[in-house]
C-alpha cells in the first residue's frame, strides 16, 4: 500500500508541474484616466483573446484599437471592441439598462492599443497563445502547404448474388421473362 501511494504523489506531482510549465494564465490589467496608453503586441503565429473589457466612469467609451502592420491598403487600423459600462451615471448611456459584454480573437501579428479614458477606469482580461495550427495552408500567410493525410477504408469485396435456375413454373420463384 506504501508503494501504490508513493507512486500515486510521484504522477500527481509531474501532471501538477506539467499544468504549472504549459499553462497560460489571463493577465489583467486596470487603466486609470492619468495612466499611458496600453500597447500589447501580438506576434506572429500568436493570437490574443480579450474576454473582459469594462469601463467604471467617464463620458466617452473606451476601445479596444488594432493595427495590422501588413495591412496598409485598408488603413491599417480599426476599433474591434468596445468597453461594457457599469456605471450608467455619467454620459449619454445614463438611463440606458446594463450591457452585455463580448469577447474578441486577435490574431496576430497585431499591435493592440488602449487608450485611458478621462474620469474613467477601465479593466481588461485577455490571453495571448500560440496559434498552434498555423502552415497548415488554410490561406493564411504562413506559406506551408497542406499536408495530406491518408484516409484508410476497406476495399468492398464482390458478393455473390443469387441467381436461380428456371425449372418448370409452378416449383420455381424465379421471375417470368
Amino acid at each position: 500500500m506504501k508503494t501504490l501511494t508513493t507512486r500515486f504523489f510521484v504522477a500527481a506531482f509531474f501532471l501538477a508541474a506539467a499544468a504549472v510549465a504549459f499553462a497560460n494564465p489571463f493577465k489583467s490589467k486596470i487603466i486609470s484616466s492619468d495612466d499611458s496608453v496600453l500597447v500589447i503586441t501580438v506576434p506572429e503565429d500568436h493570437f490574443m483573446k480579450i474576454t473582459n473589457f469594462t469601463q467604471d466612469g467617464g463620458t466617452d467609451r473606451a476601445v479596444v484599437e488594432v493595427t495590422l502592420p501588413g495591412d496598409t491598403e485598408n488603413g491599417g487600423t480599426t476599433n474591434v471592441l468596445t468597453a461594457t459600462r457599469i456605471d450608467f451615471s455619467t454620459g449619454a448611456n445614463s438611463q440606458n439598462s446594463p450591457e452585455i459584454g463580448n469577447r474578441v480573437t486577435i490574431a496576430g501579428p497585431a499591435i493592440v492599443k488602449i487608450r485611458p479614458i478621462v474620469g474613467a477606469k477601465l479593466f481588461i482580461s485577455y490571453r495571448k497563445e500560440r496559434d498552434e495550427g498555423s502552415g497548415g495552408g488554410g490561406g493564411g500567410a504562413g506559406g506551408g502547404s497542406p499536408t495530406p493525410i491518408p484516409i484508410f477504408s476497406p476495399t468492398p469485396t464482390p458478393t455473390a448474388s443469387p441467381t436461380c435456375t428456371p425449372g418448370p413454373p409452378f416449383f420455381t420463384p424465379c421471375p417470368f421473362p
